[in-house]
């Protein structure tokens, strides 16, 4: 696994869409907002750095930007509910009722 936590991450409010730029190409992670509910729809990691664990990287640091900004999560993407099953210390954030 490559270290990317000196990578920035970027949260695009304009086009709703959490970016990290990785080795000139753009790993995103789509979300809607709804009042205190952030919606993940969508994970986009170029071939190119797919298994190399930038987009659970991505993940990480967007389940804590929404733990820190008091939200609840929608996972809406088998990326994120992958995730989330994979580290369930995070169903702490999971909007009460939604299944994993």
């Amino acid at each position: 696994m490559m270290d990317f936590s000196e990578i920035p991450m970027t949260n695009d409010e304009s086009s709703r869409q959490f970016e990290m730029e990785v080795e000139g190409r753009i790993v995103k992670l789509e979300y809607e907002l709804n009042g205190t509910k952030m919606f993940l729809t969508c994970a986009k990691v170029p071939k190119s750095l797919v298994d190399k664990g930038v987009g659970a990287e991505l993940v990480e640091r967007v389940f804590r930007h929404i733990e820190d900004n008091n939200l609840k999560l929608v996972p809406m993407c088998g990326f994120v509910t992958s995730y989330l099953r994979e580290h369930p210390e995070w169903k702490r954030i999971v909007e009460k009722g939604v299944e994993v």
